[in-house]
Formats: structure tokens, C-alpha cells, sequence
């Protein structure tokens, strides 16, 4: 192997192992993530749904995570109410056409939103123009807004009941961290609504 090569993968691992140990050694990581955990489980348990958003890499965590709690995560179970915004092309295509991309979000959270329904918006720069006026848009319909970021997001606090953190500006090492919370938000959801915990241990 190349010693450039090898230099590369030894520094991606030692920043991946960084940012993480940092994010866990925050105790407003774990806050976060149970605070959007209640969140979305006070959706289910009063009819209503989540919405995920994001764009790129952030688009491809929207439909993981909305497919963990359609299909399932930890064990079986009935399918909980999420959907990604991010897989419609006809709908897509539709308003990027009609009214530009930076609506595409926005179009689906007003039409579909209601009250108490949360929505989950990922932005690794924390200035996606889509995934902030879907936060409008949500907080006009009286939804729940919830974020997830990098190191810095000035204007998605502005919108967003709570936002998670991870420290860090690379993308790469943002999204890492991100379907990390969305796994453990997931985890927590299915054990508050169907009473079972998944044994990570033995």
C-alpha cells in the first residue's frame, strides 16, 4: 500500500474517532437525543407522523431512517407512521421545475404537515436553503421542528425546537454521527412504544 494511502486512512479514522468520543463526552449529546426520541414519540402516540429531509448524503439518511421505523430497527413490529421527503421524483422534479429546488421540501411539508407531526431536517452545513424553509413551514403548521447539524447551524437554531450537534465540519464525519443518533433515536422510540428493549450486551 501507498504510505500516502496509508496516511489518509490513519487520519480518517483518528478524525472519525475524535469527533465521536467528543460528541459522546457532550452530555447535550445525550440530552438530544432523548429529547427527540420524546418528540417523536409523542407523534406516534397522538396519531401523527415524522418527516425527514436532507439533501445529498443527508437525503440517503433521510429514507434510512425513515425506513427503520416503517420496517424495523431492533426487533419486530408494527410499522410506525415516518416518511422521507427525499423519494417522490414526480414531486421532486415537479416543484424544482415550478417553483425551484429550494421549495422542494417546503411544497411536501405544507401539503402533508399537521399539527404535533414532527419534522426531522438534516443539513451538515447547517445553510441548506430547502431543509430551512421546510422548517418554516413545519413551525407554520404547528409541527415540531428538529435538526440535526455539524459544528455550527446559526440559522437552523432559529427554527428548530432542538437541534443535535456533532463537532465537526467534514461532511463525511457529520453524517457518521448522524445515523448514529438516528439509530439510538430509533432504539428509544421502539422501546417507549412497544414496551422491549433490544440487549446490546451478551
Amino acid at each position: 500500500m501507498d504510505l500516502s494511502e496509508q496516511e489518509f486512512i490513519n487520519d480518517y479514522f483518528a478524525e472519525s474517532s475524535r469527533a465521536l468520543k467528543e460528541f459522546i463526552s457532550f452530555t447535550s449529546s445525550s440530552t438530544s437525543i432523548i429529547t427527540f426520541a420524546d418528540a417523536i414519540t409523542a407523534a406516534i402516540d397522538s396519531g401523527g407522523k415524522t418527516m425527514i429531509a436532507g439533501n445529498g448524503g443527508s437525503a440517503a439518511d433521510a429514507q434510512h431512517i425513515a425506513a427503520e421505523f416503517v420496517s424495523r430497527l431492533f426487533f419486530d413490529h408494527a410499522p410506525l407512521a415516518a416518511l422521507a421527503l427525499t423519494t417522490d421524483t414526480s414531486i421532486l422534479t415537479a416543484v424544482g421545475n415550478d417553483y425551484g429546488y429550494e421549495h422542494v421540501f417546503e411544497r411536501q411539508v405544507l401539503g402533508l404537515g399537521r399539527p404535533g407531526d414532527v419534522f426531522l431536517g438534516i443539513s451538515t452545513s447547517g445553510r441548506s436553503r430547502n431543509v430551512l424553509l421546510a422548517f418554516e413551514a413545519a413551525r407554520s403548521r404547528g409541527m415540531v421542528t428538529l435538526g440535526f447539524a455539524g459544528d455550527s447551524s446559526p440559522e437552523m437554531e432559529g427554527l428548530c425546537d432542538h437541534v443535535l450537534h456533532v463537532p465537526s465540519s467534514k461532511t463525511a464525519i457529520i453524517q457518521q454521527i448522524h445515523i448514529i443518533s438516528a439509530h439510538l433515536i430509533c432504539g428509544l422510540v421502539e422501546e417507549r412504544v412497544f414496551g422491549h428493549r433490544f440487549a446490546l450486551k451478551g
